[in-house]
C-alpha cells in the first residue's frame, strides 16, 4: 500500500517528444505512393542540415518470411553493405524502443495511413476522402493541410472537426517549394535552447587551491567565466559539488546528481535537469578564454551532431569542456556510462560531433598545476600591458 503523498517515481525532466522524436510528422490524407513522393522531396532539400527518418510499414497483406538469419530464429541480423548499414530485427519495438532508435534523427516523417506522430500533415484527396475520415481520431496535432489536383477547398468534415482549421497553412500538392519552406522553419523554430554550463566542481588536487576562485580576470574565475556565458545563452548556471558554497547569490548553481563522474557527471546533471536544452558547457581553468572564441564556436553551432567542440591542435582532439552539448546527447552519454565509460573526450570521438578550429589556440589553454599558472600570468600580463 502507497501511503498518502507519496511519490513512486523521481520527478525527472522529460523531453516533450513523441512515437520517434521530438520532431515528427505524419503524412496523412493521400495515397502511400504521394506520401513517399513527398517525403522524397523534404528530406532531399533538408538532409544537408538535418539528420532525416522516414517510417512506413509493408503494403502486403500476405506474411514476408524473415530476411537472412532471422529466419533461423536469429534476434538482430547486421549487414555491412558498404555504403550504408542495415540491420533487421525479430522483436517488436515499444514506444521506447522506437525512441531510442530514433534518437539521432532530428526530423521524421511518418506514413500517416499506418503510423501515427504528435503531428499531422493532412493531405486532401477526394479519391481518398473516406479513409481520411476514418482517420479522424488521429489529427490532434494538425499543422499543415495539402490540396490535391481534385481539390479547391478544406473538406467540410475536417472544419468541423478542426475549430482552429483556419489557422493552418494551406499548400497545393504541386507547391514543392512552400512545403519544404514549412518543415525548414519547423525546424528553425525548434531548435533546443542554448544554455551555459560553468564546470566549477572539481577538486583541484593538482593545483593545490580552488581553481574556480581564482582571480585571472579581475573576480573569481567561475563568475568571470558566467558573465561570458550570458552574451550567448538563455541561462547561466555554475556546476558544483554539494559541499561547495558559492557565495554571490546572482549566479545560479547547478550541483551534482550523478556523483563522483567528475565534468561527466556535471554535463549528465545538466541533461537531468533540463533535458531539452543545449548547454555550452566551459570549464573554469580556461583563464585565456575570451568572447571572440565563445561566438565562433556559438555561431558554427551544429545542432544536428550530438556536439559542437574545438579541436585542441594536437592530433585534433576535441575540447569536450568548451564545446555545445545538444539534447540528443544526453542518451549517447548515458549509453556509453552504461559501458563503463565516463569520458566525455572519448564520447565526441566515437560519436558524430563537429570539430572547429579555433582562431587563437591560446584560448583553449587549461591550467592544471602551479608551473602553469606561472606560465598563463605572464602571458595574461602581457595582454594587459
Amino acid at each position: 500500500m502507497i501511503s498518502k503523498g507519496h511519490k513512486k517515481h523521481s520527478n525527472i525532466a522529460r523531453v516533450d517528444t513523441g512515437n520517434y522524436g521530438p520532431n515528427e510528422w505524419a503524412i496523412v490524407g493521400g495515397f502511400c505512393t504521394a506520401i513517399k513522393l513527398l517525403a522524397d522531396q523534404v528530406i532531399s532539400a533538408l538532409s544537408s542540415q538535418y539528420k532525416c527518418a522516414y517510417v512506413d510499414a509493408t503494403h502486403s497483406d500476405e506474411l514476408i518470411a524473415p530476411p537472412g538469419r532471422l529466419a533461423a530464429g536469429a534476434d538482430l541480423d547486421y549487414t555491412d553493405q558498404v555504403n550504408y548499414q542495415q540491420a533487421n530485427f525479430s522483436t517488436t519495438f515499444t514506444a521506447f524502443g522506437q525512441r531510442q532508435l530514433f534518437a539521432g534523427s532530428d526530423l521524421v516523417l511518418v506514413n500517416g495511413n499506418h503510423h501515427q506522430a504528435k503531428a499531422q500533415v493532412v493531405i486532401m484527396d477526394w479519391t481518398k476522402e473516406a479513409s481520411l475520415q476514418k482517420r479522424m481520431s488521429q489529427l490532434t496535432n494538425v499543422q499543415l493541410f495539402i490540396l490535391a489536383d481534385n481539390v479547391d477547398d478544406v473538406f467540410d468534415f475536417i472544419k468541423e472537426a478542426l475549430p482552429n482549421w483556419q489557422q493552418v497553412p494551406i499548400c497545393r500538392i504541386d507547391e514543392t517549394e512552400k512545403i519544404i519552406a514549412f518543415f525548414n522553419v519547423k525546424m528553425h523554430q525548434a531548435k533546443p535552447i542554448l544554455n551555459g554550463l560553468v564546470l566549477a566542481g572539481g577538486k583541484s588536487t593538482r593545483m593545490g587551491f580552488d581553481k574556480s576562485k581564482a582571480n585571472w580576470n579581475g573576480r573569481e574565475q567561475r563568475y568571470h567565466v558566467a558573465d561570458m556565458l550570458k552574451i550567448f545563452c538563455n541561462e547561466v548556471y555554475i556546476s558544483c559539488s554539494s559541499e561547495q558554497q558559492l557565495i554571490d547569490d546572482r549566479y545560479p548553481s547547478l550541483t551534482d546528481t550523478f556523483i563522483n563522474l567528475g565534468p561527466y557527471g556535471a554535463i549528465l546533471s545538466a541533461f537531468r535537469e533540463k533535458s531539452g536544452n543545449a548547454w555550452l558547457v566551459v570549464a573554469c581553468d580556461l583563464p585565456l578564454l575570451d568572447m571572440e572564441t565563445l561566438r565562433y564556436l556559438t555561431d558554427n553551432r551544429d545542432v544536428s551532431a550530438i556536439a559542437t567542440a574545438f579541436g585542441n591542435g594536437y592530433e585534433n582532439l576535441p575540447e569536450p569542456l568548451i564545446a555545445i552539448w545538444e539534447p540528443k546527447s544526453y542518451p549517447v552519454l548515458l549509453s556509453f556510462l552504461a559501458q563503463g565509460y565516463s569520458c566525455p573526450r572519448k564520447v565526441l570521438i566515437n560519436s558524430d560531433s563537429k570539430l572547429i578550429n579555433a582562431h587563437d589556440k591560446h584560448a583553449l589553454t587549461n591550467v592544471n598545476t602551479p608551473e602553469e599558472l606561472e606560465k598563463i600570468k605572464k602571458l595574461l600580463q602581457k595582454t594587459t600591458a
